[in-house]
């Protein structure tokens, strides 16, 4: 179940206050971004990963739940969404409750170790 826009609007003011920030690439049409290939959202366990452009976990399909992540995408510092027409919500962990937040498309978030990403859905939409 997903939030209200306020309320999931204020959790993520609030988060990226705590230590997750939103960032994004130059828009672009099926395009590689630091080593996640389009269509997809992939996930960087640590910095170095990151730094590397080297992705742990990808995801591409297009569901309706969420997908509980694995070991190699559970509790990632990096997520990033290479999709140029689609939308990605994420499910996060933090001081014990759970959150949601939506990644547009060619954008990305930064979590701090103070959060623990746990699902993702990717819908149709462009826009959060």
């Amino acid at each position: 179940m997903r939030m209200p826009f306020l309320k999931r609007t204020l959790a993520m003011a609030f988060a990226m206050a705590a230590g997750a920030a939103v960032f994004s690439a130059t828009p672009a049409s099926a395009t590689t971004y630091n080593g996640c290939v389009y269509p997809r959202v992939c996930f960087y366990l640590t910095d170095s990963d990151w730094n590397a452009g080297s992705p742990t976990a990808a995801y591409q399909d297009v569901t309706s739940y969420y997908q509980t992540l694995g070991s190699k995408s559970k509790g990632a510092n990096y997520v990033y969404n290479t999709r140029n027409d689609d939308r990605a919500y994420l499910r996060y962990l933090y001081g014990g409750d759970t959150y949601y937040t939506c990644l547009a498309p060619n954008e990305g978030v930064y979590f701090s170790s103070s959060f623990t990403v746990t699902g993702i859905e990717i819908q149709t939409a462009s826009s959060c």
